[in-house]
């Protein structure tokens, strides 16, 4: 049996990031408006106020705000339509996608290329001291150094990977090579810090830059890294998903950031600015953490409970005959939930 993809989004939509076809937070999945036939979404990346998705076949696509350049170059057709995803316009085709507030990094050419487009007046856009905003996709020269590749990407606010190791690291406006002891496989990046990891078998990891919320002491404390599944951070938190389900995090927790006590075994981890979901074997999308724009769903009591001991915001129970939930995403104040249906004969 054939199926379709189907892509719902709730939380933060002021400037029409969820694109959904209007500028308002949602605490409810609401469908995504996609360009005829896409792919499988694959992975989505937000900044403040624009959000990318990448799909199976490479696509890449935008919504949100233009205006600081962070997705590439539009149209008058495209900026007078309803808030909807739009093609970006980038000749190589995408493997990796990361976001910082107001800019996009995007892995290409089987991870031989990096470019980079929006503003960074602290260096992210990794194209020297002199171009801090670029509204056209642009080619970081050097990296990666010649005979490598690219095999993970990450940014938050205002850095792509190493940046803020220390305080004689404040800016770097080029990408430059971090040493940590170990071959590292994927990075996470926090508001003011980076963790990353290395064996999974092994629990390699480390966290480099500011220990505020605790990142950085929290991570000698932590146990059970070893044998990770899946990693990633919010603006004050590293969460790790075992091979056996569970999650593993430290940091903030003044909105309840943390897990859940009793939180189900999990098969899928995303994590936002402030909150985190996953996809249960059971099929339940579970959100917790600080949902002020609605996307840890309706929060009839503010600040409490609902987004301590989590909300199911959608569940396989409730799908159409033959539909799945397959892939779920988080973003700053954005939750995301990507749903295969059969297509009707």
């Amino acid at each position: 049996m054939s199926t379709t993809h189907h892509l719902f989004a709730l939380g933060s939509n002021g400037s029409g990031q969820l694109g959904i076809g209007h500028h308002e937070d949602v605490s409810v999945p609401k469908p995504v408006l996609l360009p005829p036939s896409p792919s499988t979404p694959l992975a989505l990346a937000a900044g403040g106020n624009h959000t990318l998705l990448l799909t199976a076949s490479g696509d890449l696509y935008w919504a949100g705000d233009p205006s600081p350049g962070a997705c590439g170059p539009t149209s008058p057709s495209q900026l007078s339509s309803p808030p909807q995803f739009h093609p970006v316009d980038l000749t190589p085709t995408a493997t990796l996608i990361a976001a910082t507030w107001e800019a996009s990094v995007v892995v290409a050419n089987e991870g031989r290329e990096v470019y980079t487009f929006g503003m960074g007046q602290k260096g992210e856009l990794g194209l020297g001291p002199l171009i801090v905003r670029t509204p056209r996709p642009s080619l970081v020269k050097g990296f990666p150094p010649a005979g490598r590749r690219v095999v993970d990407l990450a940014a938050s606010m205002a850095h792509v990977l190493g940046e803020g190791e220390g305080a004689e690291l404040a800016v770097v406006d080029a990408p430059r090579r971090i040493e940590v002891g170990f071959s590292a496989v994927r990075a996470v990046c926090g508001k003011e810090f980076t963790c990353l990891f290395g064996d999974a078998e092994e629990g390699e990891f480390v966290v480099l830059g500011s220990d505020k919320w605790g990142v950085k002491t929290g991570a000698s404390a932590a146990e059970g890294v070893a044998g990770w599944k899946d990693v990633g951070a919010s603006w004050g938190n590293v969460f790790v998903l075992k091979g056996d389900g569970s999650v593993v995090s430290w940091g903030r927790n003044d909105h309840g950031q943390l897990p859940p006590e009793n939180l189900p075994r999990a098969v899928q981890i995303a994590v936002g600015s402030e909150h985190a979901l996953v996809l249960t074997e059971e099929g339940d999308v579970i959100a917790w953490g600080w949902g002020e724009h609605g996307n840890c769903g309706p929060i009839s009591n503010a600040g409490g409970d609902a987004q301590k001991k989590g909300s199911i915001i959608a569940s396989s129970k409730y799908v159409p005959e033959g539909a799945k939930i397959t892939v779920i995403g988080a973003g700053c104040a954005t939750s995301w939930v990507g749903i295969d249906m059969p297509t009707p004969p």
